[in-house]
């Protein structure tokens, strides 16, 4: 992670980490990169997708400016979602895509992510140049004039083939079939519903009024509780929350209960290696997933790769593997076959595919998983790879993995922005996870590098 730059692009608070100058200054770096690479009158094409957030209208501008500035042409998408601008960056022939949003954040949050012409997420070494602009250590570059500015382009158009291509998914519809979505006041809202409804679902809709500030405001991903009700009162048969720019999807059954990413998951693979449409016959996942969902994939037959915590690291494993699927327990579920990135909506609709080919209901399928119980301590320390290497706390690791075996696993992850280790344990019950987890908190207090548990 550079500066600015972490797993999921330049994120925070709006006005504050994260300013107007900055997504000017960015807009003129790519702008001016990209412009170098094209010759004549052809100029860069750089595609731009939003949030709901009153910021992001703020950051559009801005970068529009300095895209424009540098001169490449700047096609705006509006509110969309972030798998939409990779979609139509990779098939529409763009040198990039951007996208504004601070994701499941608050509203006062916002951030700008960055992808290549194939709608993947951009390598650090191009972001870290970018660092490198910002911060005046690569000198001014080159203001256009006369007709070498760029344009700015509205380009709504791009929206409704990423619809179109959500349509193409799914064969035969949804006809008959109560679909909740909760659409966290965010990119979805204009989506969603065009998509569910077009292909036949009786679709109910909430938190899709969205005004700048209401974005995953008790709703959405992050707050699926009212979704849940929903769908027990309602007789619903899934529901399928978003976060702000829908590149996460959790579910919920027809009654009432969450499935996680883990879950789904497991739903989809299944179904794919039932198919023989699992080619590598294996899901990638990160150190977070539950212990829970190994189990059943072990006992399903299909194999696992674990990479650090962030969709990025997931796909760049799936990409060098050729694997198809893979995610986070968050709601991250990536499906090669169909998106480079996290796609909330085409979750959603594969999940409902599922259910309707299999004719069962989710929670049938759903059942293979049973999540093991799980405790998470954040612990402050002073320095985190000597904390991970005292003989101590590797002393009460080897002995919490060996009394655990087979039946549960510990954890001990650094915080990526923080001075904190995270400590976690699944077993049985959680009474044994506080056991484990305490055991090792104790043995940090002994090296002597502890601060306070968070």
């Amino acid at each position: 992670m550079g500066k600015y730059f972490g797993t999921d692009g330049f994120r925070g608070k709006a006005g504050v980490d994260l300013t107007a100058e900055h997504a000017f200054k960015i807009g003129r770096f790519l702008g001016d990169y990209y412009s170098k690479k094209h010759t004549g009158d052809d100029k860069a094409r750089i595609v731009i997708g939003k949030d709901t957030r009153k910021s992001s209208y703020m950051y559009e501008a801005a970068l529009t400016a300095g895209l424009t500035a540098s001169g490449a042409d700047a096609y705006l998408l509006h509110v969309t979602t972030t798998p939409c601008v990779s979609y139509i960056t990779r098939t529409e022939g763009f040198d990039c895509g951007v996208m504004i949003s601070a994701s499941h954040n608050p509203y006062y949050d916002n951030g700008i992510k960055l992808m290549n012409g194939v709608g993947e997420k951009m390598d650090d070494a191009l972001q870290n140049e970018i660092e490198k602009y910002i911060d005046g250590e690569l000198g001014e570059l080159e203001y256009k004039s006369e007709n070498h500015i760029g344009d700015r382009i509205d380009y709504y158009d791009g929206r409704d083939k990423y619809i179109e291509y959500l349509k193409s998914v799914i064969e035969d519809g949804f006809k008959g079939r109560k679909v909740a979505l909760d659409c966290s006041n965010g990119s979805a809202f204009m989506i969603g519903k065009a998509v569910f409804d077009a292909l036949g679902a009786e679709t109910s809709v909430m938190s899709n009024t969205p005004n700048g500030t209401n974005i995953n405001m008790g709703c959405g991903s992050t707050h699926i509780e009212g979704l849940q009700e929903y769908v027990k009162s309602n007789k619903v048969d899934g529901g399928f929350a978003f976060d702000g720019d829908a590149d996460r999807c959790l579910a919920v059954d027809e009654l009432g209960n969450l499935l996680n990413g883990d879950t789904i998951m497991y739903i989809i693979a299944r179904y794919l290696k039932d198919k023989g449409e699992l080619p590598t016959n294996t899901v990638v996942t990160t150190v977070m997933s539950n212990f829970g969902l190994y189990k059943a994939f072990d006992e399903a037959g299909i194999a696992y790769e674990k990479t650090a915590v962030g969709d990025r690291y997931v796909y760049e494993n799936m990409k060098a593997n050729d694997h198809l699927i893979g995610g986070e327990q968050s709601g991250h579920v990536i499906y090669r076959k169909y998106a480079h990135t996290g796609d909330g909506l085409i979750t959603a609709l594969m999940l409902m595919k599922v259910m309707i080919e299999t004719g069962k209901p989710l929670s049938e399928l759903a059942s293979g998983v049973k999540a093991f119980p799980q405790v998470l301590k954040n612990v402050k320390v002073d320095d985190k790879d000597a904390t991970l290497d005292d003989a101590a706390v590797k002393e009460s690791v080897k002995k919490a993995e060996e009394e655990l075996g087979d039946n549960g696993r510990v954890l001990l992850r650094k915080s990526g922005t923080e001075p904190v280790l995270r400590v976690m344990a699944e077993a049985a019950t959680y009474e044994d996870c506080e056991k484990y987890v305490d055991s090792i908190i104790e043995a940090m207090k002994v090296s002597g590098h502890f601060i306070e548990q968070k």
